[in-house]
């Protein structure tokens, strides 16, 4: 594993907020513009996180999963795409966040210092390029559901762009294939040579020299399995995942497909997975921990404890007669 312990600043939360006050206004006229994300945790007792290779916060809105996730993701460096909503006081608090990775030092102690100097130069050198943590892999990243519906928008504007464009392509292609010839008299005309002469090979059919002159469109499917092929198209071996809400626009069917793909990168790709969800799917991800956020103190359930599970299970035992194809 390359996460294996993650601390929360509880005991040091007065000593952020009095800080920030004093950043803000000085020590006689502080204030503060907004605690977040002071407070959040106190009030379940969440104090410290252990993980296995896969882990899930679990919890109502408001309960602090997303905020935790984002906090991990933060203080370990791990990229992003879309931005969070942060704060004033949430760069020190996650910078007051300790953690302890799978090669055993703990970041912000002693040994962590003696550790990190212990490292070879170059190994230093690939994570300060990547700016993530000491024993997280370089291509470690947090994925939200906005990354996907940004993938999502950005595919069907590539394609509109791309139909827009055909018309004018197709009669640009039939005039430089059957036209008259390009002389070349220099650079400037080095583009629209270069154009026929590719109009002109046989090997290249009108549509092969669309997709190379205007770009080929990306199959785009349901909001649903376009997520799903962004997932894995993503993840790769032997990284570090935040996933906030994954299952977001997917239906049981293609939840159950995202199980699986988690569950292989997982177990046979060196992937470890730190995900916020209210699926009752990817809550039973086999081998998963999950932290149930809603709890006061926060405690380590199984998924058939979880109280969604649990609205589920009462719901269809209600109506188990209609699947059972029997009447009232």
């Amino acid at each position: 594993m390359y996460l294996e312990t993650f601390r929360l600043p509880i005991e040091k939360e007065e000593d952020l907020l009095q800080a920030q006050m004093i950043r803000n206004g000085g020590r006689i006229l502080g204030y503060l513009d907004n605690p977040y994300p002071c407070g959040i945790f106190t009030r379940n007792g969440l104090r410290e996180v252990n993980f296995d290779r896969i882990t899930i916060f679990y919890g109502g809105n408001g309960s602090g999963k997303s905020t935790l996730l984002n906090l991990i993701a933060e203080r370990l460096g791990l990229k992003r795409s879309a931005p969070f909503n942060t704060g004033e006081l949430f760069g020190s608090y996650a910078g007051a966040c300790t953690y302890v990775t799978g090669e055993g030092a703990e970041e912000g102690t002693a040994e962590a210092e003696a550790g990190r100097k212990s490292r070879t130069e170059s190994r230093k050198s690939r994570a300060a390029d990547a700016g993530t943590a000491q024993g997280i892999p370089a291509g470690s990243r947090i994925i939200t559901s906005d990354d996907v519906f940004d993938y999502m928008l950005a595919v069907r504007t590539n394609n509109e762009e791309i139909e827009e464009q055909k018309a004018p392509a197709k009669d640009s292609w039939a005039e430089l294939k059957y036209g008259q010839s390009i002389r070349f008299n220099g650079m400037d005309d080095y583009e629209d040579l270069r154009l026929q002469l590719l109009a002109r090979r046989k090997a290249v059919s009108r549509r092969k020299f669309l997709q190379r002159t205007i770009g080929k469109e990306v199959r785009l499917n349901s909001n649903g399995e376009t997520a799903m092929q962004y997932f894995e198209q993503r993840l790769k071996n032997d990284t570090l995942y935040c996933l906030d809400e994954p299952e977001n626009s997917m239906s049981p069917q293609l939840q159950q497909e995202l199980v699986k793909l988690i569950g292989t990168m997982a177990r046979y790709c060196g992937c470890q997975f730190i995900i916020a969800t209210h699926s009752p799917f990817l809550l039973a991800l086999n081998g998963a921990r999950i932290y149930d956020l809603d709890a006061d103190p926060v405690d380590i359930k199984n998924w058939w404890e979880l109280e969604n599970v649990r609205a589920y299970y009462e719901f269809f035992k209600k109506h188990r007669e209609l699947f059972k194809g029997e009447s009232r």
